[in-house]
């Protein structure tokens, strides 16, 4: 099966155009390699996906036919992302709720310099 369409498939990514756009932009890696979105998976691969700036590492069980919901997943990938990242990213979601109350939205100049601090 193509990564991008197993990483649809398993719900890492929401849209298969998403998936294949990581693939693209190399965000997408197996052993430290980046791949093409057409690249056939293999069972036991471990599959890394950086999103913003937290690495999800998966690795393949099963194949599924098509989409599964979210229930099935555990039958057809293993999430093995580590503990460090996984702290990093409970740390993002901590610091993008940290605004003082009262202040309202932020304006678009704060939105790109807290993008730009957790890039």
């Amino acid at each position: 099966m193509r990564i991008d369409k197993y990483l649809w498939c398993v719900r890492v990514f929401k849209t298969r155009t998403q998936a294949t756009d990581a693939c693209k932009e190399n965000r997408v890696s197996i052993a430290g390699e980046p791949i093409k979105p057409s690249r056939d998976l293999k069972k036991g691969e471990e599959i890394t996906v950086r999103k913003g700036a937290v690495n999800f590492s998966y690795k393949v069980i099963e194949f599924p036919k098509s989409r599964v919901g979210a229930a099935l997943v555990a039958d057809y990938v293993t999430e093995t992302t580590t503990p460090e990242e996984r702290l990093k990213l409970e740390m993002i979601k901590e610091g993008h709720n940290q605004r003082p109350r009262g202040l309202g939205r932020p304006t678009k100049r704060d939105r790109r310099d807290m993008d730009k601090f957790f890039r």
